[in-house]
């Protein structure tokens, strides 16, 4: 589980070139003036610097996601979720990163979802891929606790819309698919498993199905899994296949995407031909959990399509 202590107020991202933004200018700002605020904003390159003022006052927690990312889909329910139990004590910020460069350059967001927290404009490090609901509060909870550490303590005025506003209502999750987060939240990953199974049995080509199968079922490997024991039993035996597939699950629920990738990569050009289905099939369903538009994905398939062929 990431920790977060005073140590990790440090420049790891850079928003130098966004800190002085004048974000009341730009198009569709949201402003935190005084009154009531919703705790879970759209930030974008040209308003982000009204989120670092914010950070001053309350924890800011930054989720860069986008469209095409199918952890992100899984990830964000839940930020968002106990985001909102706390009741004003932390704002949500999310960020698209396709939509804003600026923000994801500044944030460094080499794979997502990325999820950095700020406390008085200062960022921490909270954790990279998508994580249970368990590790998300538990991480939350420690960020409150570094944030009255450095006087950051004050609560957000959260309260009904204004007259006339409307709040746009989330579409309703598919029957299947809601059966299966109402699993995974309460950590039941088999069932989780036998719905996403229903729904892709439904309609194959269900792409938001597909990443949540592969998430749900790299949650429930993972979770049996120690760090050390994993990658000391890997380096041991570097064709042993279920070693190497522990790792490349640890790299890849640790967003180290790539690293996971050219494991199972290296280890399929390795293996006798007779031995190499099941680690194609495990680099399958990982492509599909990140995404086949994802550049480390479309590079991953081609290497593999060289060895095949």
């Amino acid at each position: 589980m990431t920790d977060i202590s005073p140590a990790a107020l440090r420049g790891a991202v850079d928003l130098s070139s966004l800190r002085n933004r004048p974000a009341a200018a730009a198009a569709g700002a949201q402003s935190p003036a005084p009154g009531a605020v919703d705790i879970v904003v759209d930030a974008t390159d040209e308003s982000f610097g009204q989120i670092l003022e914010l950070s001053r006052t309350v924890p800011v927690v930054v989720d860069l996601w986008a469209e095409w990312c199918g952890p992100c889909k899984q990830l964000s329910p839940i930020i968002e979720k106990v985001t909102r139990e706390l009741g004003g004590r932390v704002l949500l910020a999310k960020v698209d990163v396709d939509a804003n460069p600026q923000l994801a350059q500044g944030f460094r967001a080499q794979s997502i979802p990325m999820v950095v927290a700020l406390i008085a404009g200062q960022p921490v490090p909270m954790f990279t891929g998508a994580v249970p609901e368990q590790q998300v509060r538990e991480v939350f909870a420690q960020l409150l606790q570094l944030a009255a550490q450095n006087g950051v303590t004050g609560t957000l005025n959260v309260g009904e819309a204004a007259e006339g506003e409307q709040t746009p209502e989330e579409p309703p999750m598919p029957p299947l698919h809601a059966e299966a987060f109402a699993a995974i939240e309460n950590g039941d990953y088999a069932a989780a498993v036998v719905a996403y199974e229903k729904a892709l049995a439904e309609n194959p080509r269900d792409e938001d199905a597909i990443a949540g199968l592969g998430q749900v079922r790299l949650l429930d490997r993972v979770q049996k899994l120690d760090l050390q024991d994993a990658r000391a039993a890997a380096a041991s035996g570097p064709l042993d296949i279920q070693a190497q597939f522990d790792v490349a699950d640890l790299d890849l629920a640790g967003g180290h995407v790539e690293d996971a990738f050219g494991r199972l990569l290296d280890l399929f050009a390795q293996l006798p031909s007779d031995e190499r289905t099941p680690v194609r099939e495990r680099l399958l369903e990982l492509f599909g959990l990140i995404g086949v538009a994802d550049p480390r994905v479309i590079t991953a398939r081609n290497r593999l399509s060289s060895l095949l062929f």
